[in-house]
């Protein structure tokens, strides 16, 4: 379900583009073409018509028609992924989790404490765990796994309340609204500084998805959890397109929420890719600075990976680091896949007239997303 003023922006230029696509199937029909060639393919497939998929090896492009079908275009998806963000870990890296506490602060409603754990064997990650106090004397509550914008000064002390800009601060709102929330740090900004060669990583972005799995980890064994209905996730910045990632990988997650987190790898900075090429991110990225139609990877792919699932977006109007329009025109190519699911309504996209922030109004319409699922079993 799209905002209503992307939709309207949206419509303004259905007119023209149905005629552009009209003359693109005029054009496949006459010259054997491919519609949507306007836009640059993805390994070979349509970056736009993400119903268009192949089987393991052959190159005849078919069009899915079942969940079935798709599964082979999510399998080469996260495939693609990894060949820039290394392969994700297997269970030889899922060591005890040893979870230390260090500090404990009463909030009032809530207890916030400083713990760390360990999320592979020599790698320990620090992180704050929210508990209401309601489910101290034997309740349970559901868990929102909580990830921290770009913050090299105090890192993930920001998402609960601890500094750093406004609206930022949804670990410890999550947690006022009776939530079990972890936010674990991100690697190699702030004071978490892991030795990511060491510990056998191939990005920080891969170590940081696994930091978050080991964390779900975590929240599944604690008795005062209530997974019933799974987890969600919530990012802002770095912390919108971390939850994205994370949630590919791991199905427990039924709600992610990204707040202003991506736009196409195509039209990031036109094109230009420098910002990823960081250790913390993915260095295999400078392959393609100016390259980006060769990624093996988008987010057109990643966003529709997370069907079925409940996805809340915050894409603001006057983001400087995220094009709104880049992620209007994903959702509307990843809605297909939502309704091959069954779940078109599952998929909601907000424009609100912001820069790169994340208003009240839209923070408070995720918690509410957030809270009938995981509370109340929405469907």
């Amino acid at each position: 379900m799209l905002h209503v003023a992307a939709r309207h922006s949206l419509e303004r230029s259905t007119m023209m583009n149905k005629w552009i696509q009209g003359g693109a199937w005029v054009l496949m029909f006459v010259f054997g073409l491919t519609a949507f060639s306007e836009v640059p393919r993805i390994r070979g497939l349509s970056r736009e018509d993400l119903l268009e998929f192949r089987v393991p090896g052959s190159d005849e492009l078919l069009r899915a028609k079942s969940v079935g079908d798709w599964a082979h275009r999510r399998h080469e998806a996260l495939e693609g992924f990894q060949r820039i963000a290394g392969p994700l870990p297997g269970d030889s890296m899922r060591s005890a989790l040893e979870v230390r506490m260090e500090e404990e602060v009463d909030c009032g409603s809530y207890l916030r404490r400083l713990i760390s754990y360990q999320a592979q064997p020599g790698g320990r990650v620090p992180a704050y765990l929210c508990v209401p106090k309601s489910v101290l004397d034997g309740g349970k509550a559901p868990a929102v796994l909580c990830l921290h914008p770009t913050e090299n000064k105090i890192g993930h002390k920001v998402v609960v309340g601890l500094g750093g800009k406004p609206h930022r601060q949804y670990a410890a709102e999550l947690a006022e609204r009776g939530f079990v929330t972890l936010s674990p740090a991100y690697p190699l900004l702030a004071d978490y500084q892991p030795d990511l060669a060491r510990l056998g990583m191939a990005s920080g972005t891969m170590k940081a998805i696994w930091d978050n799995i080991r964390g779900l980890d975590l929240l599944d064994a604690l008795p005062f959890v209530d997974r019933a209905q799974g987890f969600a996730v919530i990012g802002h910045s770095l912390g919108g397109h971390n939850s994205i990632f994370t949630a590919v990988f791991d199905e427990r997650i039924r709600v992610v929420v990204s707040s202003c987190g991506f736009d196409s790898l195509l039209d990031y900075y036109g094109g230009n890719l420098k910002g990823y090429v960081q250790e913390r991110y993915m260095m295999r990225m400078a392959d393609f600075v100016q390259r980006a139609a060769y990624v093996p990877w988008d987010y057109y792919e990643l966003l529709a990976c997370l069907a079925p699932r409940f996805v809340y977006v915050n894409a603001p109007k006057r983001d400087g680091n995220f094009r709104w329009e880049s992620v209007a025109r994903i959702s509307a190519a990843v809605e297909p896949v939502f309704r091959l699911y069954g779940v078109g309504d599952r998929l909601v996209v907000r424009h609100p007239d912001a820069d790169h922030d994340f208003p009240d109004a839209e923070r408070f319409e995720a918690y509410g997303l957030i809270e009938r699922v995981l509370k109340r079993g929405g469907k």
